[in-house]
C-alpha cells in the first residue's frame, strides 16, 4: 500500500530562543512577545475555509488536577467535555482536511488511570459508569453527520498522546486502517517518549495505543510548523513533554486548542468564580492555572499556557477573555457542584464543509 504524500511543511522561527534565557520571568516575556509576533502575521492571511468542534465523551476528571493548586474546596471531580475539531486549509497542493483531537473512546478505557478509577467503585461500576461517563457520539457518527467520509481525512493530530488510542485510525499489526489516507502529526518528544514512559507518567497512556502503527503513517515534527494556509501547530511543551497547541485562523480570530488548560478560567483564574482559583491566583500572582496531572514541566507548561493566550489573543466576543478552545473543557454537572466554569466555549462552527464529489479511492 502506498503511504499518503508527505506534505509541504513550513518552519515557524518566532518562539526560536524565545525559551533560553536564565530567568523564567524573561521567559515569559520574551513568548509573550513572539507570540504577538505570529498572531499578527497569521491574521494577514485568510481564514480557513471550515472549522468546527462537536462534543464526544464526557468524563470525570480530578478537580487536584484540572485546577492545579487553585481547587479550593471543590468536589474531587470536575466533568470534561472532549471534543473533535474539524479543520479543513488550503495546502500547497489543494484542499486538506484535519481532524484535531479525534479521541477513540470506545477503544481508550484501558488507560490505567480511568481503568483504577472503574476498579474502585466495586460493585457499584456500572452505576457509576451510568452517572458519570457520558457517551455523545463517537468520531466516526460525527464525521457522517457532517458528510465526510474516512477516506476523506488527510491529517489527524492531538495536542498529547493522554489516553489515546491510535492503532484502529492508522492500522497496524495486519490490521487495515479506518483512515486509510490519513497521516498523523505529532511532536518527535512526544512520539518517543510515549514508548518509554515513567510509572506516574503511564497512568495517563492507553497501553499498547501506539503498538504496530506503522511509521510511513506518523509525520515526527521537531519544530513549530505551519500546515497550511491558516493553521500551525505550535510547541507547548509542559502537560507532556511533546505538548503542542493547534492554532487555526478562524473569522473571529485565532483559535487555539489544546489541554494546557481545562477551561477558559485557567486562563484568565482573576475572573473566576470556581471557589479557591481566584482567591490562588490573586494570592500567588499566577497568571494561569496548569492542567497538572503530571506535572512533567511545570515552568515550562505556565510559559506555554501564557504562549498560548498571546497567540490566541482576545476574543472578539468578550475581549476580557482569551481566543481559546480547550481540547477537553471542564463543563457542569450537578453531581460535581461548584465546578462549572465561568466561561464556557461549547461547539463552534465557521464556514461551508467542501465535499468530494466522489469518494478519494484509499491509498
Amino acid at each position: 500500500m502506498r503511504p499518503p504524500a508527505d506534505p509541504p511543511l513550513i518552519r515557524i522561527t518566532d518562539f526560536d530562543g524565545a525559551r533560553d534565557a536564565a530567568r523564567p520571568l524573561d521567559r515569559v516575556e520574551n513568548v509573550r512577545a513572539a507570540g504577538v509576533a505570529l498572531r499578527t502575521r497569521m491574521l494577514r492571511g485568510r481564514p480557513v475555509p471550515y472549522y468546527r468542534s462537536m462534543e464526544l465523551v464526557r468524563v470525570p476528571y480530578p478537580a487536584k488536577f484540572g485546577y492545579l493548586n487553585g481547587f479550593g474546596t471543590l468536589p474531587p471531580f470536575i466533568h470534561l467535555c472532549n471534543r473533535l475539531f474539524v479543520v479543513q486549509f488550503h495546502g500547497s497542493d489543494g484542499l486538506k482536511t484535519l481532524l484535531v483531537s479525534p479521541s477513540d473512546w470506545e477503544f481508550q478505557r484501558a488507560t490505567p488511570f480511568f481503568k483504577r478509577l472503574d476498579e474502585s467503585m466495586g460493585a457499584f461500576s456500572k452505576l457509576g459508569e451510568a452517572l458519570v461517563f457520558r457517551k455523545v457520539a463517537t468520531v466516526l457518527e460525527r464525521l457522517a453527520e457532517i458528510g465526510l467520509a474516512p477516506e476523506d481525512i488527510d491529517y489527524i493530530t492531538y495536542d498529547h498522546l493522554h489516553t489515546q488510542n491510535l492503532t484502529r485510525w492508522l492500522g497496524g499489526h495486519g490490521k487495515p486502517a479506518v483512515f486509510p489516507n490519513a497521516r498523523l502529526l505529532v511532536m518527535r518528544e512526544e512520539w518517543m517518549s510515549a514508548q518509554a514512559l515513567i510509572p506516574w507518567h503511564n497512568q495517563w497512556y492507553c497501553p499498547g495505543g501506539i503498538d504496530g502503527v506503522p511509521m510511513d503513517r506518523v509525520i515526527l515534527l521537531d519544530h513549530d510548523t505551519l500546515l497550511g494556509e491558516g493553521v500551525a501547530l505550535v510547541r507547548t511543551k509542559g502537560h507532556t513533554e511533546g505538548n503542542h497547541s493547534i492554532v487555526a485562523h478562524t473569522p473571529d480570530g485565532l483559535k487555539v486548542t489544546s489541554e494546557n488548560g481545562v477551561s477558559l478560567d485557567a486562563y484568565v483564574p482573576q475572573l473566576s468564580r470556581i471557589p479557591g482559583v481566584a482567591d490562588y491566583a490573586r494570592a500567588t500572582g499566577a497568571e494561569v492555572i496548569l492542567n497538572g496531572n503530571t506535572l512533567e514541566y511545570g515552568v515550562d507548561q505556565y510559559i506555554s499556557m501564557v504562549q498560548e493566550k498571546a497567540i490566541a489573543g482576545p476574543d472578539p466576543r468578550d475581549e476580557r477573555l482569551p481566543n481559546l478552545a480547550p481540547s477537553s473543557e471542564s463543563a457542569g454537572y450537578w453531581l460535581f457542584p461548584r465546578t462549572a466554569p465561568s466561561f464556557t466555549v461549547g461547539d463552534l462552527c465557521y464556514g461551508s464543509l467542501a465535499r468530494r464529489e466522489t469518494p478519494r479511492a484509499a491509498a
